[in-house]
């Protein structure tokens, strides 16, 4: 039998009324606001199952939008996240699918764009309790929770650049937990997804960038 620990059933501090559709909705759009590298200047959210149904009376908009923000699950600015967000020039929107497949009922998609024209598109799922986990990157299958620090590196599927990720890891003496390569096809666009129980070195990502095939390296710490 899988151990439940009590926050799994009460839920971590959150404003709202539910820990799958705010407190889990809030940190899953945080976690992909610190996946995004620049300002955001507009997002649109796709909402399936019953995020898609329940999200204004469980408030899994204003939470996402508050995320998105960068507020925490407690922060009580989550409630006029809205007004907030039109305030400081965040153009957001909010769409519903019946199109669910597969994925989790509690699913929502997070496309950004920056001020510098970046973007990023990330799918996010609440699995209850306000634990989360990220399942794509732009066109990517992947499969991370952020509950460890992540280091995601985005690459050409070539060989030698995830030799290059590890010994990068352990010149800094880094303790890997999981590690995953996730790619489109074969030679093509991939990610490398690192986590680890510690706090991962910030001057690793500049050591990894040397690498021709890396494109870009993404630090969450814990």
């Amino acid at each position: 039998m899988a151990f439940i620990s009590l926050f799994d059933v009460i839920g971590p501090n959150m404003v709202g009324p539910s820990s799958s559709h705010t407190a889990g909705a809030a940190s899953m759009a945080l976690l992909a606001r610190r996946l995004f590298t620049g300002r955001i200047k507009k997002v649109r959210f796709t909402l399936y199952g019953s995020f898609a149904q329940t999200y204004r009376g469980h408030g899994t908009d204003r939470a996402l939008l508050g995320g998105i923000m960068g507020f925490q699950t407690d922060d009580l600015r989550i409630r006029d996240s809205l007004t907030l967000a039109r305030e400081q020039g965040l153009c957001y929107e909010f769409i519903t699918s019946s199109e669910l497949g597969d994925e989790h009922p509690n699913t929502a998609d997070m496309d950004m764009e920056g001020t510098g024209g970046e973007h990023l598109f990330v799918r996010g799922v609440s699995l209850g309790g306000g634990k989360v986990k990220i399942v794509r990157l732009n066109q990517i299958e992947v499969d991370f929770t952020g509950e460890y620090s992540t280091l995601v590196v985005s690459q050409t599927d070539k060989p030698g650049v995830v030799a290059h990720i590890t010994k990068a890891l352990s010149e800094k003496n880094v303790n890997i937990a999981f590690m995953r390569l996730y790619r489109e096809e074969r030679g093509a666009r991939a990610y490398t997804i690192v986590e680890s129980d510690e706090k991962i070195p910030e001057d690793v990502t500049d050591k990894i960038r040397e690498n021709p095939c890396v494109s870009n390296v993404i630090l969450v710490q814990i």
